[in-house]
């Protein structure tokens, strides 16, 4: 229960970090002004410091990006959208594995027309592969917008569904053009890092270095009350394992003393003969020892083997909408499940110490004349 409990938690926290760093990068560096908006509104110069010549280890990529609002139009529909803009140095890497049909947009230095939408927009819009789908920007100071055709190449599905909803993937340089920016001017940076535990270091390192004019976030302030509600799963898993050793102590203590009552008649033999007490102690609780060994062996093939099965074959299914996942993720980690198994034999161990002391109150000429 405990093994099943850190594996499926922890995955759960896993994936989803890794799915909202795949859309957005750990950490983002944009103009304040862009901050409240889901749209880019005022440019940054590409040429940073961080971006041209990084020193900070932990940072294993960068890439510049633009955000842009609108509408998509078809014959018999519309969707409110966001166009994502992006360049040459868009980590596909990431990003590929959540990519169901087609291929990925030609980025280059030629302006292209090739997008890649997520599988919802796709059903939604009743779009398919090779198809084109006009869109309208809103425009500066006019009330008259702009507009663009786009061919989808491509489909993804993240399972994020609050991001597939609205996103989908194109040419920076439309937005460059109809913002009327330079070649050199972009919405913001992405940056990812190598270990989501040095997020906040990193971001605090990235902030250093960064000019005044401009913003640092990390994803888990930017989506917050997504990480604050995954956070709560580290409560949720200490919490059934405490459970979990006190209940599993309390069994054991009671089979201690059930035992101890059943060998009276030997503790007294033993005491007659001559052996202290200590020594019929460690008996009994290598005794205890024993049998938690074969607990903790049996919950061990129960435990793994249920993960296992979980990860191949995707067993037990979540809501996408709540969850984030349409399946529960396990992750697999030898040193915490060794650990959690040391952990488990000592708790049960030392909580066996002070029921054994009942072994020196027992009389040996007692139990010998009560048998």
């Amino acid at each position: 229960m405990m093994i099943i409990s850190i594996s499926s938690g922890v995955g759960l926290q896993k994936t989803i970090q890794n799915k909202i760093s795949s859309f957005f990068g750990h950490i983002s560096v944009s103009n304040f002004q862009n901050n409240s908006s889901q749209s880019s509104l005022n440019p940054i110069l590409i040429n940073q410091e961080f971006y041209t010549n990084n020193k900070i280890e932990e940072i294993n990529h960068i890439q510049s990006v633009a955000y842009k609002s609108g509408v998509i139009t078809t014959k018999s529909t519309f969707e409110g959208v966001v166009f994502k803009g992006i360049n040459e140095d868009f980590n596909w890497t990431v990003f590929s594995e959540y990519i169901i049909e087609g291929q990925i947009p030609s980025i280059n230095n030629k302006i292209t027309n090739e997008v890649i939408i997520s599988d919802y927009l796709s059903k939604r819009l009743n779009l398919k592969l090779g198809e084109k789908f006009k869109i309208s920007f809103l425009k500066m100071n006019s009330f008259i917008p702009n507009e663009r055709n786009f061919k989808v190449v491509g489909i993804f599905n993240s399972g994020l569904i609050e991001f597939d909803q609205i996103y989908f993937l194109g040419d920076i340089k439309h937005i460059q053009k109809m913002n009327k920016w330079n070649s050199n001017q972009i919405g913001n940076f992405e940056i990812f890092i190598n270990n989501f535990n040095d997020i906040s270091k990193t971001s605090d390192e990235l902030y250093a270095i960064t000019p005044s004019n401009l913003d640092v976030i990390n994803i888990s302030d930017k989506f917050s009350d997504i990480f604050n509600w995954i956070a709560l799963f580290d409560m949720n898993i200490l919490l059934i394992i405490v459970i979990m050793i006190l209940v599993g102590g309390i069994n054991m203590i009671t089979a201690l003393l059930v035992t101890i009552l059943e060998k009276t008649q030997l503790i007294g033999i033993l005491r007659v003969l001559g052996s202290n007490i200590n020594s019929i102690r460690y008996i009994f609780l290598s005794t205890g020892l024993y049998l938690i060994s074969i607990g903790l062996l049996f919950g061990n093939i129960i435990g793994l083997g249920l993960i296992f099965f979980q990860k191949f074959t995707g067993f037990i299914k979540l809501n996408p909408e709540t969850y984030y996942v349409s399946e529960v993720p396990v992750d697999i980690n030898l040193f915490t499940i060794i650990i959690l198994n040391f952990g488990i034999l000592f708790f049960c161990l030392l909580m066996l110490i002070i029921p054994s002391y009942i072994i020196g109150r027992i009389s040996p000429t007692q139990s010998l004349k009560i048998n």
